[in-house]
């Protein structure tokens, strides 16, 4: 696994952009919501840790991870003042491909939000063979992917900020 051994949550807040004047929003689903809830909290808390005003921090929860990709589309219609998106969800393998499905349709879809649009859409979905890969990774053993993901936001953001002029 990628994450072996690393902590998800180090950064250097010394060389990230100054995101005071940032908005960012963020999808949750609501699937496996004991893991979603743990990223949300680590990319919330990463934001606001790194300035972003909470007052300019939008939530919208959705029912699955396949629903992101709407969520995160009528987000970027209905916000055009947003800097950046975070798409958080859970899938778990089981027995059948129903995991595969739902991977490639939110890993493809977001992808193609990322392509078409301008307000970069950041992908915080844990992809896990089970359970406890999943705690480990949002909030557990392994730090918080929801933390990565917000810095990540904020790097995007400051990226469209700077294209744009």
């Amino acid at each position: 696994m990628a994450t072996e051994g690393n902590n998800l949550s180090n950064y250097d807040k010394n060389k990230l952009p100054d995101a005071s004047d940032f908005r960012i929003g963020i999808v949750v689903s609501e699937w496996n919501d004991e893991i979603t809830e743990g990223l949300y909290n680590g990319a919330y808390n990463a934001l606001v840790e790194n300035k972003v005003q909470p007052k300019r921090i939008v939530r919208w929860n959705v029912p699955g991870s396949f629903e992101l990709v709407y969520g995160c589309k009528k987000m970027q219609e209905s916000f055009d003042m947003l800097d950046a998106i975070i798409a958080i969800g859970s899938v778990i393998e089981g027995e059948t491909k129903h995991f595969d499905f739902v991977c490639q349709g939110v890993s493809q879809g977001i992808k193609d939000l990322n392509v078409n649009n301008e307000i970069p859409v950041i992908f915080c979905v844990l992809t896990d063979q089970n359970m406890q890969q999943a705690i480990d990774r949002s909030g557990g053993k392994h730090g918080n992917k929801g933390t990565e993901a917000a810095i990540a936001a904020i790097k995007m953001a400051k990226l469209r900020q700077d294209a744009r002029y």
